[in-house]
């Protein structure tokens, strides 16, 4: 599928490698590519491949060897520490494959936290959040806790959170890896819906070959490389 909006995220030159036992281990080479506003970027390729290495530079969770990041023209890591804090919770949207709720908050209160923490009135981050838990077909189950709701339910929960400072780009690592294909589907829909109907922007690193099939374009890793499919 063709997409002609101006990137938003370009990825240059990126290498990343960790050390063990006084051994340097590469996992990403000189990887570049660019993302575009309203895009479904599936990421692909074997286990151990980097997949999630990959997506923790881009959500700068962690800092590459070298190589840039740009989000719009800005270099998160050029930024001082505190700063890099305020623009991940400003322009990344994270979900992961565990969804990481915390089990004493509701669901609403859950949804709420990285919009306070980005310094909104908690009047505003709630009827931001309830909005968007009905949006993800949650509407009836704001006020149940974790424990109280299934996996699905809890992965739409994430997915409200993810959404909830309008980031530019929604970050997401085996979203569908811990459910049932019911669910899995559901969730796949659901990514699809808010991509269509409000041109959010995802990058999936995934072994799912239904999301890489409804996706825009496929990045395939493979010994520390990656090139579109």
């Amino acid at each position: 599928m063709k997409n002609d909006h101006a990137p938003i995220l370009t990825v240059k030159n990126l290498s990343k490698s960790y050390h063990t036992d006084g051994l340097d281990v590469p996992v990403l080479r000189d990887i570049s590519f660019s993302v575009n506003s309203g895009e479904v970027i599936a990421i692909m390729g074997p286990s151990g491949v980097g997949k999630s290495t990959l997506l923790n530079l881009i959500g700068t969770l962690d800092y590459p060897d070298t190589g840039e990041i740009i989000y719009q023209y800005v270099n998160p890591f050029s930024l001082p520490d505190r700063e890099i804090a305020i623009f991940r919770n400003k322009t990344v949207g994270f979900v992961f494959q565990f969804h990481h709720l915390l089990p004493e908050f509701t669901a609403l209160e859950n949804v709420m936290i990285p919009s306070i923490i980005y310094h909104y009135e908690p009047e505003h981050a709630r009827e931001q959040a309830k909005a968007l838990l009905e949006q993800v077909g949650l509407g009836h189950r704001i006020h149940h806790r974790p424990s109280a709701l299934s996996g699905g339910e809890r992965q739409r929960v994430a997915v409200a959170r993810a959404l909830i400072n309008e980031p530019l780009v929604v970050l997401a690592d085996e979203p569908s890896g811990n459910l049932d294909s019911r669910n899995s589907a559901l969730l796949i829909d659901l990514i699809l819906q808010l991509n269509e109907k409000e041109s959010r922007t995802f990058v999936i690193a995934t072994h799912n070959s239904s999301i890489a099939a409804r996706s825009h374009r496929i990045l395939i890793l493979e010994n520390g490389t990656a090139h579109f499919q």
